[in-house]
């Protein structure tokens, strides 16, 4: 399976993309390439061939996490020598209105999740972390096997079990 996205460019048309959600709307159309030129977080983006407008989006960048915050029975299984723990931050994924409803956020998700099972091959990574920005976002991502983490809203999904979906 090759990648759906691309890395986000100039040749995106930003500025017509609405999610209807004013903090992922504004971050496309004036955060990203700011993010991407610092080195935080890489944009890429699903376009309509066609017209060449953004269906959606996601960010991935590095992170961390304190082990103490994983479920215990999670917790057990690794070194306590780990305090943290790498992950990889699954910051923001968008769908553009237009687009919602027709499984784009499906795609997005496994074509990030591919990634960061691609990018665990040559950099330890333990999970991919979401910090849903809704309740709306916590439902989906539940729907696709990610896990509340305790005493915090963020949720993650082991390397172990995206690795399932790919090897």
């Amino acid at each position: 399976m090759s990648q759906l996205s691309e890395p986000l460019n100039s040749t995106h048309r930003k500025s017509d993309f609405s999610c209807g959600k004013e903090m992922l709307d504004h971050y496309l159309h004036r955060q990203a390439n700011q993010d991407i030129k610092r080195k935080l977080a890489v944009c890429f983006v699903i376009t309509e061939s066609d017209t060449d407008l953004i269906k959606g989006y996601y960010t991935l960048s590095n992170g961390s996490i304190d082990q103490s915050n994983i479920p215990l029975e999670i917790q057990k299984k690794l070194p306590n020598s780990y305090t943290s723990i790498p992950t990889i931050l699954l910051g923001r994924l968008a769908i553009d209105q237009r687009f919602q409803g027709q499984g784009i956020g499906k795609l997005l998700l496994v074509d990030a999740l591919k990634r960061c099972h691609l990018i665990s091959k040559t950099i330890g990574s333990f999970a991919v972390i979401v910090d849903p920005l809704d309740l709306e976002a916590e439902r989906f991502y539940k729907k696709f096997g990610f896990i509340k983490l305790p005493d915090s809203g963020k949720m993650f999904l082991p390397m172990k079990t995206i690795s399932q979906l790919f090897d």
